[in-house]
């Protein structure tokens, strides 16, 4: 089913007043529209992590879609989203790893900023000029950042978005100097583009283009920064000394761990997420064209996307956290569903022993996160036992031989993958989505 509107933009012209601001929760935040179950949202996404991350009213490391309503969405369902469709919009990008300016901030320089001049909370500010200082707080006119590189690149598209290309300093001179149209940021969006600082290093590397969605999802049930919607980053929150400071136990009741940064979070895989307040509150932000597991830079190439998805309500299905659905060229080798030659091989070998091989098999992905990957672990390890309603050593030894960990963001975000018996998809409700996500 089509929306009656296509939310083509999703009213960015209000994304860093109801994220940026205040947070993420929609029953304060208010929706940007309603769609029934199987509708589609449609949304140009900015840039999330750098230019964010220089905006010092933000209180957040990045922009994102305001939520969207899902019709017949309840606390204790879930919703799937299907990514159907995710195109890179900017012309140029920058990123890079950082460095911090502790005067500009308090507990948290994602959060908690302020003017390291005259010391005023989220300060507005413009931008002057180009290069590392060109962040001015708009009270008293000092630089106001609370990050610069460490080392950082800017790269440029071809065309037909194959590849992206890191170029020298003229070039990024010459794309700071017209830093929002490079980035093609959508009208309302108020980050300032990282591409006004015009990194450089790294001239000539040529990076694939694949692009995925880090942060995508449904509103956590208390206010908390996009950014910090896991358990790695969310960490930060516990004890802080500002208004959106938690409890660990507050933490892990009310986050919906949309900020997974997982690259197989694409075009094409299908995103399971827990609805913790009516109506779920989809939002999506910080796409990047391609990220590597673990993202070690800690921020990979962020850039505005064009992203169309699909939103289903599964009544009833209560999650911990997030489940994927990757594409099967996705999944590690020894998770995907067995090859003819397999199957022959498991039956007879069953035929010869007298014991019946599980050969109707499918894998789930549970994504897992912490302060660190051991925790992140444990958590993805903890949230499969609970909802397959088996043992956790059940778990790890399925897990050691037909699955595995991956890492897809340090400090700590996970996705523990599992081959798993029809049996058991079809208690849960999900065999046939299973089914038609692999062809089986």
């Amino acid at each position: 089913m089509l929306l009656s509107r296509d939310l083509y933009g999703a009213t960015i012209s209000l994304v860093r007043k109801i994220f940026g601001r205040f947070g993420v929760r929609a029953v304060t935040a208010g929706f940007f529209g309603r769609i029934p179950s199987g509708g589609r949202i449609r949304a140009v996404t900015p840039p999330g992590c750098w230019g964010p991350m220089i905006t010092p009213h933000f209180k957040g490391g990045h922009e994102v879609t305001q939520p969207v309503y899902v019709e017949g969405a309840r606390p204790g369902d879930a919703v799937a989203i299907t990514i159907e469709r995710l195109r890179v919009v900017s012309h140029a990008a920058a990123t890079g790893t950082m460095t911090l300016n502790p005067k500009a901030f308090g507990d948290d320089p994602f959060v908690d900023k302020r003017c390291p001049n005259c010391g005023a909370p989220w300060p507005e500010s413009r931008p002057e000029g180009t290069g590392e200082e060109a962040v001015r707080c708009a009270r008293c006119g000092a630089e106001a950042s609370a990050f610069h590189f460490e080392e950082g690149y800017t790269v440029t598209y071809d065309d037909e978005y194959r590849v992206a290309l890191a170029v020298d300093e003229a070039n990024a001179r010459r794309i700071a100097e017209r830093a929002r149209e490079e980035a093609s940021l959508p009208e309302g969006s108020e980050q300032h583009p990282i591409l006004l600082y015009a990194p450089h290093t790294l001239s000539g590397m040529v990076a694939r283009v694949i692009p995925n969605v880090g942060n995508i999802g449904t509103t956590p049930s208390v206010d908390m920064p996009d950014s910090h919607n896991a358990g790695d980053f969310g960490a930060s929150l516990v004890g802080a000394h500002h208004p959106y400071a938690l409890t660990q136990e507050q933490l892990d009741a009310h986050r919906t761990d949309a900020h997974l940064d997982c690259r197989d979070v694409r075009e094409g895989a299908v995103l399971l997420c827990p609805v913790k307040v009516e109506g779920a509150g989809v939002y999506m932000g910080d796409a990047h064209s391609v990220m590597g597991r673990g993202e070690l830079a800690l921020h990979s190439i962020d850039v505005t996307a064009d992203v169309t998805v699909r939103v289903d309500v599964l009544p009833g299905l209560e999650l911990e956290g997030p489940i994927l659905l990757p594409r099967p060229e996705d999944l590690p080798p020894i998770a995907r569903p067995f090859a003819a030659e397999e199957v022959t091989a498991a039956r007879a070998l069953g035929e010869r022993i007298g014991v019946a091989p599980e050969l109707d098999v499918a894998p789930l992905q549970f994504i897992g996160t912490g302060v660190d990957l051991n925790r992140a672990t444990e958590n993805a390890i903890r949230r499969a036992a609970r909802f397959l309603g088996v043992s956790e050593a059940e778990v790890r030894n399925r897990a050691t031989v037909t699955g595995g960990v991956e890492v897809s963001r340090l400090p700590g975000a996970v996705q523990l993958t599992l081959l798993l018996p029809f049996r058991m998809l079809e208690k849960k409700g999900l065999l046939d989505l299973v089914r038609s996500q692999y062809g089986l």
